[in-house]
């Protein structure tokens, strides 16, 4: 289903104008292409931010209804505030169903998961392009392009002319161009740690030894010679009165 989007002409014009539809809650754009002179409009920002967040928005066929004469018509370019979520302004281009277009469609990645890249060989998919360049009829215009990454190996990828395109739809590059969408690769984390850590032999763990409990009588035996340690110091001491004697019988004689 198309999505339908409200507009009113916009007859004031320029900076100043542009700021007081802002303060009104407005989007100030422009409306151009076709066999139409461009015409300058404003919208609704409320709603307009809405329809923004969804990704269909983006790549696909809008309806304008301006003053209630239908239009069909793409969204080619818009502002956004550098860091309030409001819209500035917003282009669009009319379409022609006998015209071909050029636009950016999304992609989605499917079987991720499944791939013997992630599912056995323990890699991650690094996903290099998020959107593709396409031509096609206004009717064919696909919402997004399927990328299908169940056969993708770790130190393989997956280029832009191995994709299945929707019926209709035509690559916007040049013959010799394949780009790479997407790639499975080994963790750099896990790479890192296995080579840091090279692989140690069992014989070159170092073995810790813890003392044997003592048997008995040993036990006995060194805190006796234990005690007799401490006693040795007060022996020392008790040979120090008997030399002091013999000073005083030399002296009597």
């Amino acid at each position: 289903m198309a999505i339908e989007i409200s507009a009113r002409k916009r007859e004031a014009q320029g900076t100043g104008a542009s700021r007081r539809l802002r303060r009104l809650g407005k989007v100030p754009g422009i409306v151009y292409g076709g066999d139409k002179g461009p015409i300058t409009i404003e919208l609704d920002h409320q709603a307009l931010y809405l329809n923004l967040r969804n990704e269909k928005f983006h790549a696909s066929i809008l309806t304008l209804d301006l003053a209630g004469a239908k239009e069909q018509v793409l969204l080619r370019s818009l502002n956004m505030h550098p860091f309030k979520p409001q819209v500035q302004h917003i282009d669009f281009q009319r379409v022609s169903k006998d015209k071909k277009i050029r636009m950016k469609a999304p992609l989605h990645f499917v079987n991720a998961e499944k791939s013997p890249g992630v599912k056995e060989q323990g890699g991650v998919v690094n996903h290099v392009l998020n959107e593709l360049d396409i031509v096609c009829f206004p009717d064919d215009l696909p919402e997004y392009v399927e990328v299908d990454l169940g056969n993708v190996s770790v130190g393989h990828s997956l280029h832009v002319r191995e994709l299945a395109l929707p019926k209709g739809v035509e690559l916007a590059m040049h013959k010799n161009e394949n780009p790479v969408v997407a790639t499975v690769v080994v963790p750099a984390l896990i790479t890192e740690e296995e080579e840091a850590a090279p692989a140690v032999a069992p014989s070159e763990i170092p073995t810790t030894e813890q003392a044997a409990p003592p048997k008995e009588g040993e036990g006995a035996e060194e805190g006796a010679a234990a005690k007799g340690g401490d006693k040795a110091p007060a022996a020392k001491g008790a040979e120090k009165p008997a030399a002091a004697d013999k000073g005083e019988k030399k002296e009597k004689k």
